[in-house]
């Protein structure tokens, strides 16, 4: 019997959930809409730590809640890239925040799309893109 490999499985899906957009809501006509924010991650250090995935998991679990209700789950995501924790770091290395979280955006976007929640990845904010 071949052993079972959890990253082809989880590859493949999270490609498909990317090409048939299962994850992107049209707002304008979501019949039963259901906004599911969660807190935005600090892009602060080398990555993703468990606190990060205690906030992000509990949410993505009730918005599928949610959706087998039937809502129209519209799930943002994105990075808070001037939280203490991300400022101080910044500072610590002697890098300006916003510098510093356009360096690590990358590394966290990567690690956000591998636990296979359910973003909306057509609409990410980044709080220190000016645009």
């Amino acid at each position: 019997m071949p052993l079972y490999d959890h990253t082809d499985v989880e590859a493949k899906w999270q490609k498909a959930w990317r090409q048939t957009k299962l994850d992107t809501q049209d707002l304008v006509k979501a019949t039963k809409p259901f906004y599911n924010l969660m807190m935005f991650p600090y892009p602060s250090a080398e990555g993703l730590h468990v606190g990060n995935m205690y906030a992000v998991t509990g949410s993505d679990i009730y918005g599928r809640f949610k959706r087998m209700q039937g809502y129209d789950v519209f799930e943002p995501i994105g990075l808070d890239g001037f939280g203490i924790h991300s400022e101080n770091f910044a500072l610590k290395i002697g890098r300006h925040p916003m510098d510093h979280a356009a360096v690590t955006e990358k590394k966290f976007y990567d690690q956000l799309h591998k636990i296979g929640a359910m973003f909306d990845w057509d609409r990410t904010v980044e709080t220190y893109d000016p645009g």
